[in-house]
């Protein structure tokens, strides 16, 4: 038996995606395909468009065999967090054979090379660094331009760096390489037109959306822009699979499209509410950034006009809106470290599979060093004290 781990979001579910699973069968021989997917909220600081049962669902008639949940705290966090969050999971089911995940480049030896030495974080490159973020480079161009003075012999790793999803790749590089895993990763290239986000329009991060142009494949920013305008399900045909687009028209009549500034009076209350005591001890908030919101608090205008209101030479809009959402959602540095204490994946929490894919349970439940969980009900059973706190953050987050 052969399987593959893939990392995604779904948000929602198109025809790029459906290549890239088939691509990814074909290239490692795969039986099984396990997909690591963020829940109701994702990376870029933002709910995902719908419920994740409805993704997961998209996913599974169009390829998939089993789907897990993201913890929400790996699934909203940096590129980093993200990609080690969602290793860590599929590393510790025990029969991931293949990562393949997508890139622009196409070849995973300019990736591996380069997180190579990032994992290794020379006093070289970061003085490099330092000293082109002074000059006020927003920090993937500055780190790009610190690796060029640095390794003048690694240009193909050192391009890699411009392109979002090689960017994404090696984090998921560097994560395997951290964990001493044996997993072995290999990437599919990226068909269409590269992946542009505008973080003035709806701070979508390009480091975490498909890069699957409109030349070849819509990507998923298209697909949920075109929905919040009021686009059919008709009008999205040629865009998505047809079992994908079936589970979209049921999920838009059950609920109503979510967006950020869906949650602009309850981020608001919470931010009034806590004002005197700031929000420097939530996820990656820090001093400075406390400090700014408190200060333009009372110039609030709704979730993304803040994320713009706030944003910075220094700090991007997306990383201000995972800021605002880790504030939302009750998440706090100690939390992350009480989740990195178990290996950022404590559980597994089932959101589906198929009917068919017997076999690769039996095996999961040889193999998996940590809990499969496929009803809440059981939690209180099979996990310990801090896992099923982490797992209460969850469903608090969902709910």
């Amino acid at each position: 038996m052969r399987v593959c781990g893939i990392i995604a979001e779904y948000n929602p579910f198109h025809k790029g995606h459906e290549y890239h699973l088939e691509a990814c069968r074909k290239r490692t021989g795969a039986d099984y395909l396990i997909v690591a997917m963020s829940g109701n909220f994702v990376q870029r600081g933002a709910p995902a468009l719908l419920e994740k049962r409805y993704r997961a669902e998209m996913a599974l008639r169009c390829g998939a065999d089993l789907v897990l949940e993201l913890p929400t705290i790996c699934a909203t966090g940096s590129a980093e967090l993200f990609a080690s969050g969602a290793v860590a999971l599929l590393d510790k089911l025990g029969v991931i054979d293949d990562l393949c995940f997508g890139s622009e480049c196409g070849s995973i030896e300019p990736l591996r090379e380069a997180a190579g030495v990032l994992a290794q974080e020379p006093e070289g490159l970061k003085l490099r660094l330092r000293a082109h973020l002074s000059l006020g480079e927003p920090y993937p161009a500055a780190r790009q331009d610190a690796f060029r003075e640095c390794f003048p012999a690694s240009q193909l790793a050192a391009n890699a760096l411009s392109s979002p999803n090689n960017i994404l790749g090696i984090e998921y590089l560097k994560a395997l390489q951290r964990r001493k895993s044996a997993i072995n990763p290999c990437t599919i290239q990226r068909l269409g037109a590269p992946y542009h986000g505008d973080d003035a329009d709806d701070g979508t991060d390009p480091a975490r959306e498909d890069a699957a142009g409109a030349y070849a494949f819509p990507s998923a920013l298209s697909l949920r822009r075109q929905i919040y305008h009021g686009a059919s399900c008709q009008d999205l045909e040629a865009q998505m699979p047809k079992a994908a687009l079936t589970v979209l028209q049921k999920g838009l009549q059950d609920f109503h499209p979510m967006r950020t500034d869906d949650f602009s009076l309850p981020l608001y209350y919470k931010l009034l509410s806590e004002e005197t005591t700031g929000f420097s001890g939530y996820l990656d908030v820090g001093d400075a950034l406390s400090d700014r919101i408190q200060s333009l608090l009372y110039r609030y205008e709704g979730f993304e006009a803040f994320c713009g209101l706030l944003k910075t030479r220094d700090m991007t809009y997306t990383r201000i809106s995972r800021c605002l959402l880790h504030i939302l959602l009750n998440l706090h540095a100690q939390d992350l470290e009480r989740m990195k204490g178990m290996d950022l994946a404590p559980y597994a929490r089932i959101l589906g599979f198929r009917k068919d894919a017997a076999p690769l349970f039996a095996a999961l439940k040889a193999n998996a060093s940590i809990p499969l969980l496929s009803k809440l009900a059981d939690a209180k059973k099979s996990l310990p004290p801090d896992a099923l706190e982490a797992l209460k953050q969850d469903v608090f987050s969902s709910h």
